[in-house]
């Protein structure tokens, strides 16, 4: 088993930020060769998980995979990577259509030499120096990191979740507004703020705005 040195670990919990242009790479996957380049003017949704043929991240497949369609409609694909073969994925993924019945229709990062993993920080030495974590890393049409998620090993992902979460980004960027907690599409968003007193004696009256007080108001986006 490959050891990993102290130089190694600590480039790997150096996490990309929030707001940061998405780290460049260029991969072998079960699609061929790849660039992250290759989906700029799209969203995407960059995601790792521990080990090809196993159970919970074999859940993972088959929920990423049930809601591909449901992210096309939003402009947002996905990619999945982890520290196993192109052949080890391509085994795996053809034995989850055959035993359960669902086609795996988004490609696969071979990761072997760890440089993605290393390059997004989705190694946590703490808890394992040779399996990726669960990791998401939202990336939207202009290759910006827009949103970053970590489940630990034994914790498979939440689905609506992660389609809430693209929801709430593209809605925030079109609209400029922000979401409150638990939003879902047609709920109400929240305004950002007046900037002068004047502004916020305005904002109080206008009735199209539901204000809890003045820093503090929602409306409608129909």
């Amino acid at each position: 088993m490959e050891l990993i040195n102290e130089t190694q670990e600590k480039k790997m919990v150096s996490l990309p930020r929030i707001g940061e242009p998405a780290p460049q790479f260029e991969a072998i996957t079960t699609f061929g060769t790849l660039k992250l380049s290759d989906f700029k003017g799209s969203w995407l949704i960059l995601f790792s998980h521990p080990a090809d043929f196993t159970p919970v991240c074999t859940t993972e497949f088959i929920a990423f995979a049930q809601i591909h369609s449901k992210l096309k409609e939003m402009n947002c694909e996905l990619m999945g990577l982890s520290i196993d073969s192109v052949f080890s994925h391509i085994a795996w993924v053809r034995n989850i259509e055959e035993k359960l019945g669902q086609k795996i229709d988004f490609p696969v990062i071979a990761d072997l030499n760890k440089e993605v993993a290393m390059l997004y920080g989705m190694i946590m030495p703490g808890e394992s120096k040779t399996e990726t974590s669960r990791c998401v890393f939202i990336i939207d049409d202009k290759q910006i990191i827009r949103a970053i998620i970590y489940y630990p090993l034994t914790t498979g992902r939440n689905m609506d979740e992660i389609l809430r979460l693209i929801q709430a980004l593209q809605t925030t960027d079109k609209y400029a507004v922000a979401t409150p907690a638990n939003w879902r599409p047609g709920d109400k968003v929240i305004v950002p703020p007046p900037k002068t007193a004047e502004q916020a004696d305005e904002r109080i009256k206008d009735k199209q705005y539901e204000c809890k007080d003045w820093y503090f108001c929602k409306k409608d986006l129909k």
